[in-house]
């Protein structure tokens, strides 16, 4: 069971949830309701984003994913592309400099041929320089949940596999090797998973709130947990 203060305040998830991922939605909508640009709504979600991070970390959760990129997402005005680019890049800078502070390993699932070079040198400078942190943060960049099963049946095929197993599918995704997510976590009111880890969310707990992205707090991370808690697991079984 989870931990608290005695103020109230969560401490410590209990060991049954192991892995949250976030849609991260809403940083263009918090800068237009106050008459700013969509790249500084982004800005701001890049820190509510690093504030996560880290309270994740002390809750001891294992595993968190972000939904940072989607293979949609490029679709968006160039200059607003350029923007999001350019704060991972920026983030991938900090953790690089300080990835003792960070305690977390990296690692980035999605497609990164379209990528700059730049940013494909970065991503696995971040992820050798990580490596040998237990704690994963998942960036989902150039993601796509559909394009990922493709990937992961045609990997199979190469391989020369004629028929699969659930297992075998799960095995070849980017995912590989982690738990799946227990609790997934949607921002800015929209209640749909928008292409964000289709195979692996088969037996997720969801959790939709109406706060923007940039406003995202230990206060609303922690209600989302609480909410997770009051759920009863059955994965088709009867209890």
């Amino acid at each position: 069971m989870p931990q608290y203060d005695e103020s109230g305040r969560l401490l410590r998830v209990g060991r049954d949830l192991k892995h949250i991922a976030f849609i991260m939605d809403g940083n263009g909508r918090w800068a237009e309701r106050r008459g700013l640009s969509r790249e500084k709504g982004h800005t701001e979600g890049m820190k509510a984003f690093e504030k996560a991070v880290k309270y994740c970390g002390e809750l001891g959760l294992e595993v968190m994913t972000v939904y940072a990129f989607s293979t949609e997402n490029w679709k968006r005005p160039e200059r607003e592309v350029r923007k999001i680019m350019a704060l991972l890049e920026k983030y991938l800078d900090k953790l690089l400099e300080k990835a003792s502070e960070y305690e977390v390993r990296v690692r980035f699932i999605g497609e990164r041929k379209s990528l700059s070079d730049r940013l494909q040198q970065k991503i696995v400078m971040a992820e050798d320089a990580t490596s040998k942190y237990g704690r994963i943060l998942n960036i989902a960049l150039n993601y796509g949940g559909r394009a990922e099963i493709t990937a992961a049946v045609n990997k199979l095929i190469s391989a020369g596999r004629r028929t699969v197993s659930e297992d075998d599918i799960s095995g070849a995704l980017y995912t590989s090797g982690i738990p799946d997510p227990d609790l997934i976590v949607r921002t800015a009111g929209e209640q749909r998973l928008s292409n964000f880890l289709l195979w692996q969310s088969a037996y997720s707990e969801f959790y939709f709130t109406d706060t923007l992205w940039p406003d995202i707090d230990e206060a609303e991370i922690q209600r989302a947990v609480e909410n997770y808690y009051k759920r009863t697991r059955r994965f088709g079984a009867v209890r």
